[in-house]
């Protein structure tokens, strides 16, 4: 016996509820959501997106599922429709409009997400398209959870005016709000053009697929037309540009598939939002290990703990081997970063731009920290203005989000010469003192080599707040480097003596026995600590551990005026 909608009890359905057809009124309107869904799913067609497939691009919605965990995907404001009809749009609405907005998760871990559809009235932005970004930009705010924007676009809906400028503003508006409370991550997986491009700079990190993104605020006509320059679109903007020569981009893949796991490992080393800290992933011990409960069963004893210890301390001192005494010798600081983190942990950004420089972050016992390094390998080591942004930007980032900084010292200046001169590299060098200056997270030093100058300063050293300094006994703390500190404070003694090249050896040799040392920095408490190489790692933990409390409050004031 079942019960109507009238509370009659019946066999089958009563004769009023036959005689209404209210039971096929919900076939019917599960029917017709079904239809709306299908249809929706579909964005502007199955031809629409054989043609996104031959141009080896994904949907905005496959590209959504291989984003985020298995069917942990909640889609909002799926039949938003334009509301224009002029020039013929409204025989090309489609629900949805162009964009797939929601949330789900990336590990467990709640993301929100909106990701462009290039099938729609390719991808541009209207009204309401603008309506749904900022919507889910409102609450992953609200959440305080981190967003992920995949951009697939011909920019603004021309046909919708003004309101497709508008949708920009309030997009804008909102990503620099959220900037500095929740992790915003800006992925090109299409053209990308005009005022579209800020929306992706203000986020915090971009990412690109070789071939396949296009960012640039004029296009190859226009730049053709205006200034009559013939260029394609990969030359002006393409992945490999933004990569290594403007800086625009922080990570660039090969495939999709790829760019979107990188973006998933991206999340694993960053906080939800600036109230908590980074996931600890916890390297293996020996209690956790399967090998463990199996030896204990078999009555024997693990070596599992003497093997990673083993292997820690032949990742410590092999750092001799890899740094060169020698000064003027190059080597991979990366090398010497693998050998302080975690095994396999380092995970580089903009590797590509500035290479002088590298960022990243490594975890140590499983804890994430930002490592800001010279590269010896790449221009000595030195700081120029593309460097210093590098730098200055990712120091930021990592106090935003309580991650703390290890800065590996060997520089020998900032960059001499016109080109850095009049491209500004005092402004921006200036940024990589302020940002340093400004950042309240945990701060330790370890100068490696050289540390000369100006530079020296603007690398984290003790007086611009630096929580700890340690040095190698070969770091070489001065002005400047012996052979340029000679040539000025002995010049007249050089000049005047029997044998000038044989007088200008022994100033160098005495300057350097002087000078080049950290003892004498060590002396005046501009170094903590004087350590062996393959100490270094377990200097840097009781460091870390010893700050991880620390409390710094910054003077009163709206905001700084960082030298941009």
């Amino acid at each position: 016996m079942s019960l109507c909608i009238y509370g009659i009890y019946k066999p089958n359905i009563c004769q009023r509820c036959a005689e209404t057809g209210l039971n096929m009124k919900w076939d019917e309107a599960i029917k017709e959501l079904d239809k709306r869904r299908d249809k929706a799913k579909l964005g502007g067609g199955i031809a629409k997106i054989e043609k996104q497939h031959a141009g080896g691009k994904m949907t905005a919605r496959e590209r959504i599922d291989m984003l985020l965990d298995k069917d942990t995907f909640v889609e909002v404001d799926g039949f938003i429709e334009s509301r224009i009809d002029d020039f013929d749009l409204d025989k090309r609405r489609v629900a949805g409009d162009g964009v797939v907005t929601g949330y789900g998760e990336i590990d467990g871990r709640l993301v929100f997400v909106a990701s462009e559809d290039f099938t729609v009235i390719g991808g541009t932005l209207g009204e309401y398209h603008s309506f749904k970004i900022c919507r889910i930009q409102d609450m992953a705010m609200e959440m305080k959870a981190p967003l992920i924007c995949m951009n697939d676009s011909g920019g603004a809906r021309i046909e919708e005016g003004i309101s497709s400028l508008s949708g920009y503003s309030g997009m804008f508006l909102r990503h620099t709000r959220a900037s500095g409370v929740i992790p915003q991550i800006a992925v090109i997986l299409g053209p990308c053009s005009g005022g579209a491009c800020y929306a992706p700079a203000i986020c915090d990190f971009i990412f690109m697929v070789k071939d396949i993104s296009k960012m640039f605020i004029t296009g190859p006509n226009v730049v053709k037309t205006v200034i009559n320059e013939e260029v394609t679109a990969e030359e002006l903007g393409g992945a490999e540009v933004h990569a290594k020569r403007s800086g625009v981009s922080h990570f660039s893949y090969e495939t999709e598939g790829e760019c979107l796991m990188g973006v998933r490992k991206l999340l694993s080393y960053l906080p939800a939002n600036y109230k908590e800290k980074a996931p600890v992933v916890k390297p293996i011990r020996e209690k956790q290990s399967f090998l463990f409960a199996v030896n204990r069963m078999l009555g024997r004893t693990s070596s599992l703990n003497k093997i990673l210890m083993q292997e820690e301390k032949g990742k410590a001192q092999r750092i001799r081997e890899i740094v060169p005494d020698n000064s003027r010798k190059a080597y991979d600081v990366k090398e010497v970063i693998e050998c302080i983190v975690d095994t396999g942990s380092f995970f580089e950004v903009q590797k590509e731009f500035a290479t002088n420089a590298v960022i990243g972050w490594g975890r140590m016992e499983g804890e994430v920290i930002g490592f800001v390094a010279n590269q010896p390998g790449s221009m000595g080591g030195s700081l120029d203005y593309h460097a210093s942004d590098k730098i200055a930007r990712f120091i930021r980032f990592c106090d935003c989000f309580n991650i703390p900084l290890v800065t590996l010292v060997d520089v020998p200046a900032f960059l001499p010469g016109t080109q850095q001169e009049h491209s500004g590299i005092i402004r921006h060098g200036a940024k990589v003192l302020y940002a340093y200056s400004e950042a309240t997270v945990p701060k330790i030093t370890v100068i490696m080599r050289k540390a000369y100058g100006g530079a020296y300063i603007a690398m984290n050293s003790k007086e611009m707040g630096a929580d700890m300094v340690f040095a190698w006994p070969i770091a070489e703390i001065a002005v400047m480097g012996a052979e340029g500190a000679v040539n000025i404070a002995f010049k007249r003694k050089i000049k005047a003596a029997v044998d000038p090249q044989a007088m200008r050896e022994q100033c160098r040799r005495e300057y350097e026995e002087r000078f080049l040392n950290p003892y004498v920095a060590a002396a005046r408490g501009f170094v903590n600590e004087v350590i062996k190489p393959e100490e270094t790692r377990e200097k840097l933990l009781k460091a870390l551990k010893a700050l991880r409390n620390k409390s710094a409050d910054a003077p009163g004031k709206k905001h700084g005026n960082i030298p941009l």
